[in-house]
């Protein structure tokens, strides 16, 4: 089965780390955070689609056409709209079904292995302030309904963490946009889960890398993801 990482972007708030180095490669405890990200990928996934800009030679140079028995592909997105723009350019290297992730995220394996089970599913961290995020609202059989964005909310909500489990008929709905320039894919999908039920699955342990305190933190943090 393959897996898409999605690591095309420019890390902005990470800066100056990323001045001379995408994102995905920043260090934790001495291992660029894809590594980890491929390590954490399902042992049924054979092949890897990385989906790559900016800096995007750094990714390529380090994990090669290879990596530890996986085969690599490498897409360049030349235009970074989101990760509903990132996912269309594999529309037509992926397989019938496919799992997507983020390349600067950390994920526990054993909730990717479970998402993998399904025909289609959001993975979702439970926030203490939702407000800030997109809330995914679901039914009583926790399929989603609707994702209602930063809404005025008091209590816990759940949000996406951009790990899917995804096949090829969502290549058959319009992007929808997040803003002027950018295409959301949790968004896109609660387009089609109005046609095809889509479980929202918790997790155990996730944790986005996108500021430096995140990359601190990610240095004790880690041990959570490889226990």
């Amino acid at each position: 089965m393959q897996a898409v990482i999605l690591a095309a972007g420019k890390g902005t708030r990470m800066r100056p780390l990323t001045y001379d180095i995408p994102k995905p490669m920043l260090l934790i405890k001495g291992k660029p955070v894809l590594e980890y990200t491929l390590s954490f990928l399902p042992e049924e996934i054979d092949e890897v689609i990385i989906v790559v800009n900016y800096l995007g030679e750094h990714i390529k140079k380090h994990f090669g056409e290879k990596w530890k028995g996986r085969r690599i592909k490498y897409v360049f997105q030349s235009e970074l709209n989101g990760t509903g723009g990132a996912l269309h350019t594999c529309k037509y290297l992926v397989n019938e079904k496919f799992l997507v992730v983020m390349g600067d995220d950390l994920y526990y394996k054993k909730d990717l292995e479970n998402m993998m089970k399904e025909d289609l599913a959001i993975l979702a961290q439970e926030v203490d302030d939702p407000s800030r995020f997109g809330v995914l609202k679901t039914d009583e059989n926790g399929k989603l309904i609707e994702i209602v964005e930063k809404p005025k909310m008091e209590g816990k909500g759940l949000v996406s963490t951009n790990a899917f489990m995804l096949n090829k008929s969502f290549f058959d709905y319009d992007l929808m946009p997040v803003s002027d320039t950018e295409y959301g894919l949790p968004q896109t999908l609660a387009v089609m889960a109005k046609d095809y039920p889509v479980k929202v699955m918790k997790t155990t342990h996730w944790m986005a890398v996108g500021c430096p305190e995140d990359l601190e933190k990610a240095q004790t943090e880690i041990e959570k993801f490889i226990s």
